[in-house]
């Protein structure tokens, strides 16, 4: 009986180590392919030169705004940082060229869920626009053939704030943000506002960033007659755009 006993409980105790032994292996290949699969999301390429050829400037629109729509959703893609950045010692075929504020809380990229390669950014306060931003932009459409141009403003901008405000730089020393500010106080003056005409006034501060945006559009239209011609031509776009801090949407306007 001790003998059938010790054989049951051996014969058990084999099954037992068996069937653990099978279920690590299961759970083994179970994470190996989900790895596999993570692997396979992961993006490793950059924008070719035949693929910004093939976008049309109203697709790329449509791209940038469902990235935009992946960043507010918190469903980022995920990229191999290092196979872009070698692939991209290759050549640079850039879709769009976005100009951005400085703010710090603005993350271009990551704002349209892009990667390295994807787009040119130019960054000045107000996001206003002078010679070397165009020159830039003349570059980055003109020469290497990015089809949009994005002038992005964004909510609770210093720049403008300070603008509404009448902040006399001058008198702080700062001579140079005096001139910003005085290129985007049109912007301010074509304004209308139902109530205070102050940066506490958030519809107004609101509207004046978006009229300071569309304003930049149209002088980039007025002093660069080359950009303007393929504009002309269907060959690019050039709009304004709004981002929201809070909430993360970028709203396209209407110029």
């Amino acid at each position: 009986m001790k003998n059938y006993t010790f054989k049951l409980l051996t014969v058990v105790s084999v099954l037992c180590l068996i069937s653990c032994q099978e279920a690590k292996k299961t759970e083994t290949a179970k994470q190996e392919t989900q790895q596999e699969l993570v692997e396979e999301k992961v993006v490793k390429s950059i924008l070719t030169a035949e693929e910004q050829a093939d976008m049309t400037p109203a697709e790329i629109i449509g791209r940038l705004k469902k990235g935009n729509e992946n960043f507010v959703n918190n469903n980022l893609t995920q990229r191999d940082h290092s196979a872009q950045r070698r692939k991209a010692m290759i050549g640079q075929f850039p879709k769009a060229i976005v100009l951005s504020c400085v703010d710090s809380r603005v993350p271009v990229e990551d704002v349209f869920d892009l990667g390295i390669g994807d787009i040119f950014v130019a960054r000045v306060a107000g996001n206003i626009e002078n010679a070397d931003i165009v020159g830039s932009m003349e570059f980055a459409t003109a020469v290497a053939g990015s089809k949009v141009v994005i002038v992005m403003g964004h909510t609770a901008c210093g720049a403008v704030k300070s603008t509404i405000d009448n902040v006399d730089a001058k008198a702080l020393g700062m001579n140079s943000l005096a001139d910003l500010i005085n290129e985007i106080k049109p912007a301010v003056e074509e304004t209308e506002s139902e109530g205070d005409r102050t940066s506490k006034n958030d519809a107004f501060t609101n509207t004046v960033i978006t009229n300071n945006a569309k304003r930049t559009v149209k002088n980039i239209r007025e002093v660069s007659p080359t950009m303007a011609k393929m504009e002309d031509e269907g060959k690019i776009m050039i709009v304004s755009a709004v981002y929201d801090m809070e909430s993360g949407k970028v709203t396209f306007n209407k110029d």
